[in-house]
């Protein structure tokens, strides 16, 4: 099994009334160079200006994107080529980045290959000093700039900072 850290960038809150822009993921291992990236065309005519403001792109750029179906069906190509065995998807935020990778994948595919479950960074660093208020954040090296392979990288940083720091037994 191989950890995937993904980080997504939509213009809404939630998959199907809004879309996903652009998403990032990357095999967390130590050399963090096998790394994906799609812009997805948008699916719905609704959007919140706000929101897609955080990706950078307008609403005009979004719309010359790759239709959402060539992007997920890379993706899972690509998952396929650089995971071993059964992908397992971490986020910074699972709640978020995992509703709309789940979805599409559903909607475009048929099905996810991560399964029906995620992980949270947050909530595993969270366990791990026995605080429900810290932070991993600190962690990271790679600055967040909304870039979702930037920010997937980051937090990939930050986990295996967390293995090593903490001496966890996780298989990489």
């Amino acid at each position: 099994m191989s950890f995937i850290m993904v980080d997504v960038e939509a213009d809404g809150p939630i998959p199907g009334d809004y879309s996903m822009i652009s998403f990032g993921a990357v095999v967390v291992e130590s050399t963090l160079k096998r790394t994906f990236y799609g812009q997805l065309r948008p699916i719905s005519e609704g959007w919140v200006p706000e929101a897609l403001a955080v990706s950078g792109f307008t609403r005009e750029e979004t719309l010359e994107f790759d239709e959402p179906t060539k992007v997920m069906e890379s993706f899972r190509v690509w998952l396929g080529e650089n995971s071993e065995k059964k992908p397992i998807f971490i986020a910074d935020n699972n709640g978020f980045d995992w509703q709309f990778i789940n979805w599409y994948f559903h909607h475009f595919m048929g099905d996810n290959p991560f399964g029906f479950s995620s992980m949270n960074l947050g909530s595993l660093y969270k366990g791990i000093v026995r605080d429900m208020r810290k932070n991993f954040k600190h962690m990271r090296v790679t600055k967040h700039t909304h870039h979702p392979v930037d920010d997937a990288v980051g937090n990939a940083e930050a986990m295996l900072k967390i293995i090593e720091r903490y001496e966890l037994n996780i298989r990489l």
